[in-house]
């Protein structure tokens, strides 16, 4: 009995060492997605989940990294935000004005940005006060809308779904239809990118013909454990199937960032935040 105690105190130190550690800092992880589709090689550095945390002087370090990873474009996964009422979302702002000085941004909405929008009775004039801002740097949230990016033969595309989506404790099922619904078809000549925050419904996307599909959301599942990933998921699944890192499904890949920030839950254990770093490359 006193070893199993003794052995409960130490594994309970460790879980809270790396708590404090692994929710103040973050590292670089770095993928490789390659098709014949591609014409030019292009990196993209991908923020996700930031929650309006701040890195240091105006995430000065979170700009620092991404500069020394040379990306031709940044994608920004969403939540980028805190959807709390009367929270300023200075940080957010001035993340995305540092980055829009140096490179394309393609920036699809999480749950955060989309309840600010839906809700302004709650949240006032939140959403129109943000992207009153990010237009005047030049920013558009690409709300089911895409862009073209010719010479490298890829195609962008953000989906933002439905709330219903985002519900606690519910699984609603979600069919390539719906994703057609809101975006039209995938282009089929060109290579897919998908921005879809959400990655659970990771087979929609890929029937629907997304090559790549970049999201976060999850927050690496709070906690991750060897060989298994993350615990626990924002509408409170446990073990959820996709947590952090890289997925395949019939040569579709899915690419989930295990995020920057925090909400609800401010924990990280074994879980820093994340700096994704997409090469997507010709062969």
């Amino acid at each position: 009995m006193k070893i199993i105690l003794i052995t409960v105190i130490i594994m309970a130190v460790i879980c809270l060492v790396s708590c404090i550690i692994d929710t103040h800092r973050f590292v670089i992880r770095r993928y490789t997605v390659s098709s014949p589709k591609v014409r030019r090689d292009m990196r993209f550095a991908v923020i996700a989940d930031l929650h309006d945390k701040d890195y240091g002087d105006h995430n000065r370090k979170l700009i620092e990294a991404i500069d020394a990873e040379h990306p031709d474009a940044i994608i920004a996964a969403g939540d980028l935000v805190n959807g709390i009422a009367g929270h300023k979302n200075n940080n957010a702002y001035e993340l995305v004005r540092a980055l829009a000085d140096r490179y394309p941004i393609y920036y699809g909405a999480g749950n955060h940005e989309y309840r600010l929008k839906i809700y302004p009775e709650h949240y006032g004039t939140m959403w129109a006060d943000y992207e009153s801002k990010l237009a005047g740097i030049g920013i558009r949230m690409m709300d089911n809308e895409r862009a073209r990016i010719d010479e490298a033969g890829i195609d962008i595309a953000s989906v933002t779904v439905d709330r219903l989506y985002y519900k606690r404790f519910e699984h609603v099922e979600m069919t390539s239809d719906v994703i057609d619904d809101y975006l039209g078809p995938a282009d089929a000549e060109a290579f897919q990118i998908l921005i879809a925050h959400n990655p659970e419904y990771f087979e929609a996307y890929a029937d629907w013909g997304a090559d790549l599909t970049v999201s976060g959301h999850v927050h690496g599942g709070i906690m991750r454990l060897p060989f298994i990933g993350g615990i626990v998921s924002p509408r409170l699944f446990s073990f959820p199937k996709y947590s952090g890192g890289e997925y395949t499904r019939d040569g579709h890949k899915l690419i989930v960032s295990c995020g920057l920030g925090t909400h609800t839950i401010h924990v990280r254990v074994f879980n820093p935040g994340e700096l994704s770093v997409i090469d997507v490359k010709k062969i």
